[in-house]
């Protein structure tokens, strides 16, 4: 596969490229994302599909300049993809033709069941592992639907409901009552199943979310993986179906482009939501265009990274750790020293793989600025860690890195996280002390760890025929919650 890779998806309502980069095998980051609000399906669904000259005009020139941009990155692979708009457009051929000819860009029409499929396997590989959820994108033209089981994928399916269909057949002629109808008939082909978790993708969904976590006075400045439950999500989209006017809309958090089509696109869910026994919403920042590059990256391995591999920690070692090996010797010891004191300091045994992960990420902030190391690999965890965590996970582990060597998780930030840290702060507090403990321990940077650890009644021994006398200092500067606690050299 190519080093680096723009996707293109033209959508009923908006034409957007993402650019990906490999930092190895299965690693990659965003490299620039464009969007443009073309609209291309506009006016067709009162023309039996057909579209028109200005909205395919408008996204002729989107691409146009979409490919200049490629060109920039030095984009060595492009694919693009069609979805509800030129499928169900009787006309689609004039456009491709277009397209092709003169821009030297094909671009290939899936099919509803693909466009599904797509967006499902983004979320299955992209999200912490869901069971039992439904993924649903609400595009212009059409809503996608997949039953995905960890990192399982089923029943995929297309429906002809999307919110600039709906606003053309339904809502400009003021018909509410006809839009519920047409929109129960289309889901009366949904597979009946088990579904306690629905997972949504597309800018309907996100646009709800943002709302919904801007209200909440939400900590973290993160869409993806954004949880919430399914009462909170029922009352607020039965806010915005009862809005009369674009002021009420624009008090309840939603932004001026989606005025016209938010209504439509909440009405769906609504109507979905009155059938399922949802109890938990998940957020998905990714979908078509991930699932596109992913089926691609992942074509020898059944679209599914391998076992435990994780593409956001691998891209952050990649990019921003130098020193592999006081990374591993890191993360080797702090689980080495949980297993041994996590019943002493009372500490969940749920929490080692976050305080491993804050270890083995640790150093990476270092690459931007050394005396700055914590603030940036804080930074570092809180944005790029992207794939496979929850906000909980995510927040933990970029609040051990943050206070990793200097002294205890300050007050005020374990307030204002507090909705995502531990219940009990002595948990986070230990924690951060471990880090900074097995941080201290490998002050003399061993190329080996040329020590063996031990715990007994309070007592950590630290048994090495070197002095460490560098490491002794590092020790003895620690802030520890517990008094208690004492480290103890034998060398």
């Amino acid at each position: 596969m190519a080093k680096r890779v723009a996707i293109i998806d033209i959508g009923s309502n908006s034409v957007r490229m993402v650019v990906y980069e490999k930092t190895s095998r299965f690693a990659f980051h965003l490299l620039h994302e464009e969007k443009s609000k073309v609209r291309i399906s506009q006016n067709a669904y009162k023309h039996n599909g057909e579209l028109q000259e200005e909205p395919m005009q408008r996204t002729f020139d989107a691409l146009h300049d979409f490919l200049q941009i490629s060109e920039s990155f030095q984009v060595r692979k492009i694919l693009c993809v069609a979805t509800s708009a030129l499928r169900d457009a009787p006309n689609r051929q004039d456009f491709l033709q277009r397209v092709k000819s003169k821009l030297k860009l094909k671009i290939k029409v899936i099919s509803g069941e693909k466009e599904a499929y797509y967006g499902a396997i983004a979320c299955a590989n992209l999200l912490p592992k869901q069971q039992n959820a439904m993924s649903i994108d609400i595009g212009g033209g059409s809503t996608e639907i997949s039953f995905i089981d960890n990192d399982s994928v089923s029943n995929t399916l297309s429906l002809k409901l999307g919110t600039v269909r709906l606003k053309e057949l339904f809502f400009d002629a003021g018909d509410i009552d006809g839009a519920k109808k047409y929109i129960d008939k289309e889901l009366d082909t949904i597979t009946k199943a088990e579904i306690t978790t629905l997972i949504g993708i597309g800018g309907t969904f996100r646009a709800v979310s943002s709302a919904i976590m801007k209200r909440q006075n939400y900590p973290l400045n993160k869409i993806h993986a954004f949880e919430y439950s399914s009462k909170t999500f029922v009352e607020y989209i039965e806010e915005i179906l009862k809005a009369s006017s674009t002021d009420a809309l624009k008090a309840l958090g939603i932004k001026s482009n989606r005025f016209d089509v938010i209504q439509p696109g909440t009405l769906i869910l609504q109507r979905i939501m009155k059938r399922l026994d949802i109890s938990k919403i998940i957020t998905s920042g990714v979908g078509v265009r991930e699932g596109v590059y992913l089926s691609d990256l992942l074509r020898n391995s059944k679209d599914k990274f391998p076992h435990n591999y994780n593409t956001s920690v691998r891209y952050i070692l990649d990019a921003h750790v130098a020193d592999k090996t006081f990374s591993n010797h890191l993360n080797l010891l702090s689980k080495r020293l949980f297993d041994l004191t996590h019943e002493f300091f009372n500490i969940d045994k749920k929490y080692r793989y976050e305080l491993a992960l804050a270890a083995k990420l640790y150093p990476a902030g270092s690459s931007v600025h050394f005396y700055s190391q914590n603030k940036h690999t804080y930074y570092l965890i809180q944005s790029a860690l992207e794939y496979g965590f929850t906000h909980k996970n995510i927040t933990l582990i970029a609040t051990l890195a943050k206070y990793a060597k200097n002294r205890l998780p300050a007050e005020s930030h374990l307030q204002k996280y507090s909705a995502l840290l531990p219940k009990e702060s002595h948990q986070t507090n230990a924690l951060s002390f471990l880090l900074s403990l097995s941080i201290a321990l490998l002050s003399h940077r061993p190329r080996n760890i040329d020590f063996e650890v031990d715990f007994k009644d309070g007592k950590l021994f630290i048994n090495s025929a070197h002095k460490l006398y560098i490491t002794k200092n590092a020790v003895a500067s620690l802030e520890c919650s517990k008094n208690d606690f004492k480290v103890i050299f034998n060398s």
